[in-house]
């Protein structure tokens, strides 16, 4: 840890700027993005299509770097490592859900929420049951042996969540998890993941639907690349 980094603090940006070359144009996704996450936060990032939301996303999730500045995890600076270092963050630290759930098509359920052990150089030894119980938390106790294409969206979205769990990450990222779900499904991901953020869980949620994001209490807006505002309120 820092001299200057908190003792609850987990993640810190300074300055964080994110480059693309497109079509023969340079286009700032990130335009200076200072930000300060405690441990066990639950924050929603929003902001219309472009503002560089997913942007943010890859870079706290170690998917990409900085083009220039300071991304801090736990007082160490992602942004200054190699990859195999990066990836080992990525692997222990982060876990990650998705639109689109990706889950393997071939893999049983709980097949699926024990995939991320095949990539962890050191494997807790109670992988297994410790994925059971977050499948029975998640409501799939009955289904661990079925496959994704016999589960519901809802369903393959519970099981994507186990799945991000069962490493024990320090952080949650979420990007539209409700995306592609119905509404009583939506409500159903949206409560696991106030239960993940009620056990002491880092969550960061990507959203474009404001009454999803009110469920943070803290919502951060970004608008061309740059934080627009930063505001904490009660959540619903």
């Amino acid at each position: 840890m820092t001299d200057n980094q908190s003792a609850g603090e987990l993640i810190e940006l300074r300055g964080v700027r994110r480059r693309y070359a497109m079509d023969g144009q340079v286009v700032e996704a990130l335009a200076g993005i200072d930000l300060r996450i405690g441990a066990g936060e639950f924050i929603a990032i929003t902001g219309a299509s472009g503002s560089g939301k997913s942007s943010l996303l890859n870079i706290l999730g170690c998917l990409d770097r900085p083009t220039e500045g300071c991304y801090l995890i736990e007082g160490r600076d992602v942004a200054g490592m190699d990859d195999e270092a990066a990836s080992d963050i990525r692997n222990r630290r982060i876990g990650f859900v998705f639109q689109s759930f990706h889950l393997l098509p071939r893999l049983t359920v709980l097949e699926n929420v024990l995939l991320p052990l095949r990539f962890h150089r050191d494997p807790p030894t109670d992988a297994g049951a410790h994925a059971r119980e977050l499948l029975r938390k998640v409501g799939l106790q009955e289904r661990m042996e079925h496959r994704p294409s016999e589960l519901s969206g809802g369903q393959m979205q519970r099981a994507a969540i186990a799945r991000a769990l069962v490493l024990r990450p320090a952080i949650l990222l979420a990007d539209e998890p409700t995306g592609n779900l119905d509404s009583r499904s939506a409500a159903d991901v949206l409560g696991l993941i106030d239960d993940v953020h009620a056990s002491g869980q880092t969550v960061v949620m990507v959203t474009h639907d404001n009454d999803i994001a009110a469920r943070a209490p803290r919502r951060i807006r970004l608008r061309d690349g740059k934080v627009e505002h930063d505001i904490r309120q009660h959540a619903h």
